[in-house]
């Protein structure tokens, strides 16, 4: 299973895409978790309501929001279990997309950004962490 999940390409269009991925996604992570850069830091974030009523307890589906940006963002940044970083980093991007940002298109509110964010982690979902990714160096190399 660990060698499916490491399992990835050769190329190097990943490289710039995991760096903006990652870079970003830890930025926000740090926001939600650790109140970084003007966040709102994890017992505020986790005091906003859900974007869907099934969503209960609000609290840990926030949580497991912020964390999965921050671990997400880290993951897909080193390489290492991409496509488990990209899976964490997708999921928040569905939810917030289609609960919080619908049906605005374009900022402030809207949600051009997580399209875009989404874009990229289905391309590394389906691609892996390619060149420079330490799935690489673990031996989870695909034949192309």
């Amino acid at each position: 299973m660990l060698r499916r999940l490491t399992a990835t390409s050769s190329t190097w269009a990943t490289v710039p895409l995991r760096l903006g991925l990652g870079i970003s996604f830890i930025g926000h992570g740090a926001q939600k978790v650790a109140g970084s850069f003007n966040g709102p830091g994890l017992s505020k974030f986790i005091a906003f309501p859900a974007p869907y009523a099934f969503m209960r307890p609000a609290w840990l589906w926030m949580a497991f929001a912020a964390f999965g940006e921050l671990v997400g963002g880290a993951l897909v940044l080193l390489g290492l279990l991409t496509r488990v970083g990209a899976f964490l980093i997708a999921c928040v991007m569905i939810t917030a997309i289609a609960g919080v940002h619908w049906p605005k298109f374009f900022a402030p509110e809207g949600m051009e950004l997580a399209v875009g964010f989404l874009a990229i982690a289905l391309a590394l979902l389906i691609t892996g962490g390619g060149q420079l990714s330490v799935d690489r160096f673990l031996g989870g190399r695909r034949r192309r």
